[in-house]
């Protein structure tokens, strides 16, 4: 299945739309997805980008929660986490399972206050994504003079072989699931739909030359197993 628009505008209402239809099995299926990375490697991946108590982060595509739990577990009481999702039935099922302001709004268009956060962190939706340099603006505008940026990605493996055998472990999960689980009607289709975004995911160097443009400094990139990409940069204490 090949998933094609014929404008930003159609892809942002089938993106709301598959997010909205999925929304209860998507937390099982992320868990899946990410190859069991799964909680302790979001933390500890916000925790080498700085997240610490006391933090005050926005969580970008927020979805179901699944960064945003792992954030308030490092902010603690004295932190903030607000979370903000173009999907209503993410935030749904986000509200459900946490307790923690959530916004309806896209990455481009964040509906909070400039440098109102320490952080911006954003997990496994990159890829989603049309505009980066739209995206990354909105960042660093939400950002304190200082603060940082958290991506979190599944990049496309480098070598054909290991292409194969990502897309033969994706296929091969979605059918065991598929068949020893009762899925919402379009979870098959967010299957293939994710796998399509990894596969024409841009590369990680044209993320780091956005992130450079948009006015990011000590953008790097790291990579985990070949796949789990990590992508942080900060905001110059200089800017306006």
């Amino acid at each position: 299945m090949q998933h094609l628009y014929s404008s930003d505008e159609q892809k942002q209402r089938f993106l709301k739309s598959i997010f909205d239809d999925t929304a209860d099995d998507y937390d099982r299926i992320e868990r899946i997805l990410s190859l069991g990375s799964g909680s302790w490697y979001r933390r500890q991946a916000l925790s080498r980008a700085g997240v610490k108590r006391g933090s005050k982060v926005i969580d970008v595509a927020t979805g179901t929660g699944l960064v945003a739990r792992q954030a308030l577990a490092l902010v603690g009481p004295e932190g903030t986490v607000t979370g903000v999702d173009p999907s209503p039935g993410m935030l749904r099922r986000a509200a459900s399972q946490l307790q923690y302001p959530i916004h309806l709004g896209r990455a481009d268009a964040i509906p909070l206050d400039a440098s109102s956060a320490d952080f911006v962190t954003m997990g496994y939706a990159l890829r989603h994504l049309d505009d980066l340099p739209a995206a990354f603006r909105e960042f660093q505008r939400v950002l304190k003079p200082g603060g940082r940026v958290c991506i979190l990605e599944i990049t496309r493996p480098s070598s054909r072989v290991g292409q194969a055998v990502l897309r033969a472990y994706l296929s091969t999960l979605a059918a065991t699931v598929g068949t020893f689980s009762r899925l919402m009607p379009r979870t098959p289709e967010l299957w293939a739909y994710y796998w399509e975004t990894i596969d024409r995911c841009v590369p990680p160097a044209t993320i780091l030359a956005a992130l450079t443009a948009a006015g990011f400094v000590e953008a790097q990139h790291s990579r985990t197993l070949g796949i789990f990409s990590e992508y942080t940069g900060r905001r110059s204490a200089q800017q306006n």
